[in-house]
Parts: C-alpha cells; sequence; structure tokens
C-alpha cells in the first residue's frame, strides 16, 4: 500500500492534493503545523503530522513509511512576506525536505513549484517548459525562490533522488483560505469592482486539476520533467469580466496604457515604504503589464487534460466563499 506525505497538506493545494489522493485509494498523511486551520481536511481520511519544514526532525518523523512526498508547503502570499522569508521557506526548506526524504528512502517526490520560475520570451510566444527564469529576481522573488528550489531539486536528482516538478500557473477554485489567486473573486462578490485593468494577461488553471495533476505525476510522470499546469490563457479584462459574471457584478473597466501602471507601481512602492496597507504592491502590478501566457501541451497530453472550465470554476469559488460566510 502507498503511503502519501502532504506538505502544507492544509493548504489550498495541498488539500486538495490530499483529497484527490483519497480519493484513489492512497494512504494519506498530511504535514501540518500546529496553527494551521483544519477546515479543509475536516472530511478528509488522512493521518497528521505535526511539523514545519524548516524543522528537519519533524521531516523525518512525518516521512517514516512515506513511499511518496508531495512537498507544497511554500510562502505563496509573496506581497505580504519579506524576501527573506521567501527564500528562507521556499528554498531551505526544499533543501530539508529532499534531506529528509533521501534519509528516510521515499521512493519520489513530487514537488510543486510554479510557472513564476519560468522565464519570459521577447516574441510573445507562450512559454514552454525549456525557457529557463530570466526575470530579473527583485521583480518576482517568489518565481526566482522556486527557481533556486528547482536547482535543489535537481541536485537531489543527481544524488540518486526520483522526483518530478510540476509547475502551476494561476490557480482558482473553492477552499483559498489564505485568499491567494482567488482573492479576486472575493474582493470582486463584496462588491469591489476595479475601475480600470492592467494590459497583461495571464494562464489560469482550476486547483482540482492541478491536484488530479499531481497524482498522475506520481503516477506516472518522468523523473527530473518539468510540468506546466494550466487550462486556459486570459487578458485580465476578460479574467475580470468572468469574475463579475461569476458573482452578479458589472464591470466595465477601462484598460489602461502599461506606462501609466508603471507609475501607479512606483507611487504604490512608496505608500507601502510609507506603512499604507495596500491590496497590491509594485512588483504584481509591473509584472500585470506583461502576457505571461504559458505552453502546457507536455502536461496534457502526459498527465491529462485540465477538466473543469475557468467559468465553472469562478462560479464555484464565489460558492464556496459564500458558503463560508466570506460574503
Amino acid at each position: 500500500m502507498i503511503k502519501a506525505l502532504v506538505t502544507g497538506g492544509t493548504g489550498f493545494v495541498g488539500s486538495h492534493i490530499a483529497r484527490a489522493l483519497a480519493n484513489k485509494g492512497y494512504d494519506v498523511r498530511i504535514m501540518r503545523r500546529t496553527t494551521s486551520r483544519l477546515d479543509a481536511v475536516e472530511d478528509i481520511p488522512c493521518e497528521h503530522a505535526v511539523g514545519d519544514v524548516m524543522d528537519y526532525e519533524s521531516l523525518l518523523a512525518a516521512m517514516s513509511g512515506v513511499t511518496w512526498v508531495f512537498h507544497v508547503a511554500a510562502v505563496a502570499d509573496y506581497w505580504r512576506n519579506n524576501p527573506a522569508r521567501i527564500y528562507e521557506v521556499n528554498v531551505d526548506g526544499t533543501r530539508n525536505v529532499l534531506r529528509a526524504a533521501e534519509e528516510t528512502g521515499v521512493k519520489r517526490v513530487i514537488f510543486t513549484s510554479s510557472a513564476a520560475a519560468m522565464g519570459f520570451r521577447d516574441d510573445l510566444r507562450a512559454v514552454d517548459e525549456s525557457v529557463c527564469f530570466n526575470w530579473d529576481q527583485h521583480l518576482t522573488p517568489y518565481g526566482h525562490s522556486k527557481f533556486l528550489a528547482e536547482a535543489e531539486v535537481h541536485r537531489a536528482i543527481r544524488r540518486g533522488l526520483d522526483c518530478v516538478i510540476l509547475n502551476p500557473t494561476v490557480i482558482v477554485g473553492p477552499g483559498d483560505l489564505n485568499q491567494i489567486s482567488s482573492s479576486v473573486v472575493l474582493e470582486m462578490a463584496r462588491g469591489n469592482v476595479p475601475p480600470t485593468v492592467p494590459p497583461g494577461g495571464v494562464t489560469v488553471i482550476d486547483v482540482r486539476d492541478v491536484a488530479d495533476a499531481h497524482v498522475a505525476a506520481a503516477e506516472r510522470g518522468r523523473t527530473g520533467e518539468r510540468y506546466l499546469l494550466g487550462s486556459v490563457d486570459l487578458t485580465h479584462k476578460a479574467w475580470l469580466r468572468l469574475t463579475a459574471s461569476a458573482t452578479g457584478r458589472q464591470m466595465t473597466a477601462l484598460r489602461l496604457p502599461a506606462w501609466l501602471v508603471q507609475i501607479i507601481a512606483q507611487a504604490a512602492d512608496v505608500l507601502r515604504q510609507l506603512g499604507v496597507s495596500l491590496p497590491i504592491e509594485g512588483n504584481q502590478l509591473r509584472l500585470s503589464t506583461h502576457m505571461i501566457f504559458f505552453n502546457c501541451q507536455k502536461s496534457w497530453g502526459e498527465l491529462g487534460e485540465p477538466r473543469i472550465p475557468i467559468q465553472q470554476s469562478l462560479e464555484e469559488t464565489y460558492a464556496w466563499y459564500k458558503a463560508h460566510g466570506d460574503v
């Protein structure tokens, strides 16, 4: 019987991976901190191991008897954390997980990286897994931290550990307790309809499709490969229009030119330095001027195509927040 450990198992992505594993009959253990909210895992048949990726001994205990490790735990809400914390958890924590997996005899590690660890193309073609990180690391410390974490994974592979890397794009769906990507749905539902939108775009995918791809990667993913996970490319205006429709709101936002967004980003940086609390930070705005689209054909062919339309995902995200009293 395969036993799978999911680090960050009470979080948005981790809890859905735990559920997908349990639904397929695998023996599931989640690793969580003492302070973790348990709302997302209350109905999942799984063991709980209390620990932290920065606590090596707790990792060894959590991996006892484990066949697969899904390393999901990370600092994803980068705009709420300083870069030092992001690098500590995402890079050093990953190194700890890999060392513990080697020491305890884990057979396979599935590492949740991010599409942010990929680079960009000047020709506007969709980025695939071959494009290496080439952003200014100060523009996206989160993406840079994931790029460095992938380097740790490749070092472990060279030492003999079987690892697969998954790179999700922007993830939406029900269960986003910490209000990361799905916060757009929540804000729209609360009536915070933006009057303007940036000119860029992103690739989006439902969290349940991400979870299914993780299970597929454990079952049949190729060692050392990166797999981009995405469903559909959307401009920011199209994404917000779909979100408005899902939440019953009207949106007639004006598309801003990139140069104006850059000025607003500088102003946001100054305000945050002065201690003003803002829902967005300068680098997020700067990145929003780019068309950040990804070619996910590789994962579609080897791990399975996404099955949940984004409109359905947004509607179910809204219903989830509504059911939990957030709106």
